[in-house]
């Protein structure tokens, strides 16, 4: 997990640092043939278990890509993808999150201000 710590920059998924993360994200997870279950191709989940174990590699990749998200942003960014169900989703929701002027970045980042201001 220690190359984890180079994505992005070297910096954690900030209020800050989305362009920078969302640029070196995709070629990491490409890197580790991860980007089919990440972008929508193999966003659903096998309905069961066949002889080729579908379920259980896409559960394992599934598994894999989110571990990538979720070690390489920062803690109060992780609040908003915890139940995410799939790396998709937990990817849309980053979308949305920085990549737009919208009511929860704005929520986000006043929470941020508060924060700020309490201590």
């Amino acid at each position: 997990m220690a190359e984890l710590q180079v994505v992005g920059g070297g910096k954690k998924l900030n209020n800050q640092n989305y362009n920078t993360w969302s640029t070196c994200i995709p070629s990491y997870i490409q890197g580790q043939d991860l980007w089919e279950i990440m972008n929508g191709t193999e966003i659903k989940q096998p309905k069961a278990e066949d002889n080729n174990r579908i379920l259980c590699k896409w559960k394992i990749k599934a598994g894999k890509a989110m571990i990538v998200l979720k070690t390489t942003i920062e803690e109060g960014v992780l609040e908003h993808i915890r139940d995410a169900s799939n790396p998709k989703e937990a990817w849309d929701i980053l979308s949305a999150l920085f990549s737009k002027n919208n009511e929860t970045k704005l929520q986000l980042l006043k929470n941020k201000l508060l924060s700020v201001s309490q201590k």
